[in-house]
């Protein structure tokens, strides 16, 4: 379904979203979803089994605690999106709760081997698969704090300054910090208080999500009103670039005080998509594509840490006893599980140093192979598919930016990702949302699941039980903008 020419300037106010009839006999689906999240619990189970007999060629009992685990936290989970957003879309908590246990699983199956190795090079281990399963009952707390909290999302709306003004904040707070309680690994991405460590970028880009969102519906006409035709593009006025360039600039500031690509790529992406998504039109993309490169330039001369990745990424072999073990290891690791894998529990993930975090994509890849790894990048896209029908069905502007917004930031950290521990493109140490372990990305990611089902609820929902708007921007209305000829 297209909006032409584009979310700001489509004239909504007179389209039905699907499903909103005011017919009280609209379904719920939960029933669907309850169904879903029992088959994502099966093939949980599976894998769990499969993990127990390839390592230890028999059912470990501690397994039936994770399974047990697993099962009361995402039932409690439907119950309260049952309660909370009953008429929400029922793909997203499964495509979400899928994720989750397998993380679980693929941890369970790694602490064996990295407290093995631990133990040969005299060093402490702590196992990740309990810490997991604890991370995911607070996150589903934040999940279903934030759906009984925002009863309409575009009360949100009301708090974009603010929101944008924390997350900034959040963004830049490591970057200032002694690096003796923020760097690891070389980026200083962490606030790290005795054995609590937390990445509050993790929450700024939720933050700074909601902030675009409702600049963009109160400035549209900064983004509407076209400048001159150059090529056939029709370029912004200069004066309008403010914007764009202040999210330029912030990212390059990341860049400077964190050392680290991957929040940059993140912030001034999503940024850019949610211009497009408003305008649709390509000149923003091309003029933002221009100050990446420029950018991404200037990392490249400024910073040795982006230097050596890009060095890894260009030939990883050239150093493949130091800098370039990492992506080596990778390399190996993915080539050798081949189409179909080497079977969960069966492989060697273990040598890919932070195989649990960072390059836990390579450990699905080396032993559930191309095709399971394909399977789990659809389950993504899936989860990202059915957020952004949310926004196409969802009537008010801010709700459609906001739900694109989230929704491509999910299947761009993904693309990030996978693209790093695959050489695709440079590594940028960001972690798979839902996979990684950590509790600061899952926090980050139960919220934006609450988000999505909030939006997809009002998207749904009957006309006659939906609040009426609260906020001024959320409830403004569009306009049909002609383009100069």
């Amino acid at each position: 379904m297209a909006l032409p020419p584009g979310v700001l300037g489509a004239a909504t106010t007179h389209m039905s979203a699907p499903g909103s009839s005011s017919s009280p006999a609209t379904p719920t689906r939960r029933g669907t979803e309850l169904a879903l999240l029992g088959f994502g619990l099966g093939l949980v189970v599976l894998a769990f089994v499969l993990i127990s007999e390839n390592q230890s060629q028999k059912l470990k009992p501690e397994i039936l605690l994770y399974i047990a685990g697993y099962a009361a936290l995402f039932g409690v989970a439907h119950l309260a999106v049952r309660k909370f957003a009953p008429y929400a879309d029922p793909l997203i908590l499964p495509c979400a709760g899928l994720l989750n246990g397998l993380s679980i699983a693929m941890l369970y199956r790694l602490d064996p081997a990295l407290a093995q190795l631990a133990l040969e090079s005299g060093h402490g281990y702590s196992n990740a698969a309990p810490k997991q399963l604890l991370w995911t009952a607070l996150s589903l707390v934040a999940m279903v704090a934030v759906l009984w909290g925002v009863k309409d999302h575009r009360t949100l709306s009301r708090y974009g300054y603010t929101f944008g003004l924390v997350g900034l904040v959040l963004l830049v707070l490591p970057g200032v910090l002694p690096c003796s309680i923020s760097c690891v690994g070389g980026a200083k991405l962490w606030i790290i208080i005795g054995p609590v460590s937390i990445q509050p970028g993790e929450f700024a880009k939720v933050l700074i999500i909601l902030f675009v969102a409702a600049f963009l519906v109160a400035k549209r006409d900064l983004f509407t009103i076209a400048g001159r035709k150059v090529l056939g593009l029709e370029l912004p006025r200069p004066r309008d670039l403010g914007p764009l360039l202040i999210a330029w600039a912030i990212a390059i500031l990341v860049l400077m005080i964190e050392t680290e690509l991957g929040a940059s790529l993140m912030f001034f992406g999503t940024v850019l998509a949610m211009v497009y998504l408003a305008t649709e039109r390509s000149a923003w993309v091309w003029i933002g594509i221009v100050l990446f490169m420029g950018g991404a330039t200037l990392a490249d001369r400024m910073f040795v840490h982006v230097q050596q990745r890009v060095a890894n990424w260009i030939d990883p072999f050239a150093d493949r006893g130091d800098t370039g073990y990492q992506m080596v290891q990778s390399l190996v690791s993915l080539g050798s599980g081949g189409m179909a894998g080497a079977g969960l529990g069966a492989g060697h993930p273990e040598l890919v140093p932070v195989v649990s975090s960072d390059f836990i994509v390579t450990a699905f890849g080396e032993e559930l192979g191309f095709i399971g790894l394909a399977a789990m990048i659809v389950i993504y896209m899936l989860l990202a598919l059915r957020g952004l029908r949310s926004g196409l069905a969802v009537r008010d502007t801010f709700g459609k930016l906001l739900a694109g917004g989230l929704s491509f930031l999910l299947m761009w950290q993904m693309f990030v990702v996978i693209g790093g521990v695959s050489k695709l493109i440079p590594e940028t140490g960001l972690t798979a949302p839902f996979l990684s372990a950590g509790g600061s990305s899952l926090l980050a990611s139960y919220v934006i699941v609450a988000l999505l089902l909030r939006i997809s609820d009002a998207a749904r929902r009957p006309q006659a039980s939906r609040p009426k708007p609260q906020a001024p921007i959320a409830e403004a209305s569009t306009v049909l903008v002609e383009r100069p000829t």
